[in-house]
């Protein structure tokens, strides 16, 4: 009988692996797997990139292959996959390697596994055991786990500020908040996700590429990029707009209205983004009312609903305080991500620009606050990244 130490020993590595196809494989989730047989292990693999071999399948092959690995055990993060999609089912190839134990970390809530693969193996005569470091595997797939239950992307909400709240000084100037070390983690955060989203007027302020730039992630795959602009004010000229053919640029905005009075300058700006390389999309228009302070916006569950469709599993949004606070409200960020820089921007005595994180979405009270988990805490040099869930109302 194998002790409970060497059980996690095993899922630990397994957890390791599957962190190396970190930015590679969505939408699909991490997935590491560990083959043990007489104490020693014999095969490691890891699902590397979407489309590719399962974490098991590699497994086997590192091992010399099926023949080997009669009455091994296995060792993988998620439950093992029971139907075809670009891969055949990993069940298969347990059962044809007769494996006398799996040992899973994650259930997997697709629809088309969610338990079933634990009965076929059970079924085939093997033995499963279940939850084996699971709060370590989960970890692994918040991002996959949200997808494939509601079919829209993981939202992490990322911003830097100053010790006293303010993501610029009462002047605008907002470069740098952070140091380089913050920053290189910013870049490197971008390649493990699918999309960067950010609204309009930062565009227009800042200007900003939103790609990975770091010497470590040569060759990385850049996240699409992804600007909220309802009135389709995004210069022709900026950096975002000339790079369209480089780095994929989604450019959401409200359709026309209904009564013509824009359909020409929307259907002639759309032109001229679109032979630039833009992917423009149109998605209907929060009202006035709605919006609380007047501003036209577009409809944010409406665009996910769109980018999810689109096969989009995951976004950073780097932006101001008015699409954040616009994104918190309507319920689509899942996590958030705090730079604090320590400093203190203070105000202009008889100024009133404040640049505070999130506007909007104003809690009358502490109670009708929204909620987040307990921090996880890293540091990056002079800086501190405090990481939350949010809780759902």
């Amino acid at each position: 009988m194998i002790s409970a130490e060497c059980e996690e020993q095993y899922m630990f590595r397994a957890v390791e692996l599957a962190r190396r196809g970190s930015g590679r494989v969505n939408p699909n989730p991490l997935v590491g797997a560990v083959l043990v047989k007489d104490g020693v292990v014999i095969g490691e693999g890891w699902h590397d990139c979407f489309g590719g071999a399962h974490a098991e399948r590699n497994a086997f092959d590192q091992a010399g292959g099926i023949a080997t690995c009669a009455g091994a055990d296995l060792y993988v993060t998620l439950e093992p996959c029971c139907h075809t999609g670009k891969q055949p089912p990993c069940t298969e190839v347990i059962i044809a390697a007769r494996i006398r134990r799996v040992f899973i970390g994650s259930r997997d809530p697709n629809p088309q596994v969610n338990g079933n693969g634990i009965s076929v193996l059970r079924d085939a005569g093997i033995d499963v055991y279940t939850d084996v470091l699971r709060a370590e595997c989960d970890a692994l797939n918040a991002v996959f786990f949200h997808y494939i239950t509601t079919k829209t992307p993981y939202v992490i909400m990322k911003y830097a500020m100053s010790a006293d709240g303010q993501t610029a000084c009462y002047t605008g100037s907002s470069q740098w908040v952070t140091g380089e070390a913050a920053r290189a983690c910013v870049h490197e955060e971008r390649a493990q996700y699918m999309a960067v989203m950010t609204g309009v007027q930062t565009v227009i302020a800042d200007d900003p590429l939103l790609t990975c730039r770091a010497p470590q992630l040569q060759g990385a795959r850049m996240p699409v990029r992804i600007v909220c602009d309802t009135e389709l004010r995004i210069p022709l000229s900026c950096r975002l707009v000339q790079t369209a053919r480089d780095y994929p640029l989604i450019v959401a905005c409200a359709a026309p209205r209904t009564d013509g009075q824009d359909t020409a300058e929307y259907t002639a700006k759309k032109a001229a983004l679109e032979a630039a390389g833009v992917t423009v999309i149109a998605v209907p228009r929060v009202s006035q009312t709605d919006a609380g302070d007047g501003i036209p916006r577009i409809d944010l569950r409406a665009l996910m609903a769109v980018l999810g469709a689109r096969g989009i599993d995951s976004i950073v949004l780097e932006s101001g305080g008015t699409l954040n606070g616009t994104a918190l409200e309507c319920g689509i960020v899942q996590r958030v991500q705090v730079f604090v820089a320590p400093a203190l921007f203070g105000t202009a005595c008889n100024g009133t620009r404040i640049f505070t994180p999130v506007r909007g979405c104003a809690a009358v009270n502490p109670c009708a606050a929204i909620r987040l988990s307990a921090p996880r805490i890293r540091t990056f040099a002079d800086d501190v990244l405090l990481e939350y869930d949010v809780i759902p109302a």
